[in-house]
């Protein structure tokens, strides 16, 4: 019995080492499809780097100044993640009033709806002046602005999307709505919340990098972007791009992975199988 075992542990690992490697093998031909194209187009047809560098520039212009780029990310994450964590936070608060209170739900998403509306570059130049362009808070706010919206909607949702045979019967047990809430609305609101938190993850580093550009101080990423495609140094300029996005990538994976620490059970984590 235990040989079998010992035989067959090595069998599933290497079949999971497979699986993995299958399902990453599309996206990696994918983006070496789409880096080849590029370079070709860009060498073939001579586009000048203000339209479009080379990969092989942007590699390059990447390796020469990463000491820089990454000194100049620290504070960019430090936004980054001060406006994920407020603006889940009052998403969440908000979102178990809207579904405590049914009434107020419909004024309450209507301002969030106005709110959401308000695109970046307005917003950017208001918390500057309000919180001052150098201060981390300015960054901060408008990042969690655009994660308030998609965090209130989408844990609302899940807070009043109980099943109804659910509710009877935790009415049945004389449970009190704190208790509903805790036991029931707030596990089911879990899978709608991680929906919103990668989402938003990704919407805080765009927040926070459009506001830098419109100033910040002078070690933040979206300023060093500004700043090298005024000099003109645009391979500079777009290897500080790849590594913004670099950064939503890190978030979204870094949500994901607290998605399947805290709810292995959800058919999200693994895919629907048994």
């Amino acid at each position: 019995m235990t040989a079998h075992a010992g035989r067959g542990r090595p069998m599933l690992v290497a079949g999971g080492a497979w699986d993995t490697a299958r399902r990453g093998l599309p996206v990696t031909v994918t983006a070496l499809v789409i880096l080849g194209a590029w370079q070709l187009v860009v060498r073939l047809f001579d586009v000048p780097s203000f339209i479009l560098p080379a990969p092989t520039d942007i590699a390059s212009a990447l390796v020469d100044q990463l000491t820089t780029i990454l000194s100049a990310s620290r504070l960019t994450v430090s936004a980054v993640l001060l406006g994920l964590v407020s603006g889940s936070v009052a998403g969440i608060l908000v979102a178990l009033v809207v579904s405590r209170f049914h009434r107020i739900s419909g004024p309450v998403l209507g301002v969030a709806v106005i709110v959401n509306c308000a695109p970046i570059v307005a917003l950017a130049p208001i918390f500057n002046n309000w919180f001052g362009v150098t201060s981390l808070a300015s960054k901060a706010g408008v990042a969690g602005v655009m994660v308030f919206f998609p965090v209130l909607v989408n844990t609302a949702r899940g807070l009043l999307q109980v099943a109804p045979l659910h509710l009877e019967l935790m009415e049945s047990l004389a449970a009190r709505p704190r208790q509903i809430s805790l036991m029931l609305r707030l596990p089911n609101a879990l899978p709608y919340l991680f929906n919103a938190l990668k989402l938003g993850s990704t919407l805080a580093v765009i927040g926070v990098i459009v506001t830098e550009y419109f100033g910040g101080p002078s070690n933040a990423l979206g300023v060093y972007i500004a700043q090298q495609a005024s000099l003109p140094r645009f391979a500079e300029a777009w290897a500080g791009i790849l590594v913004a996005s670099l950064l939503g990538l890190a978030m979204f994976g870094v949500m994901s992975l607290l998605e399947r620490l805290l709810m292995p059970w959800h058919e999200s984590v693994h895919g629907g199988e048994a």
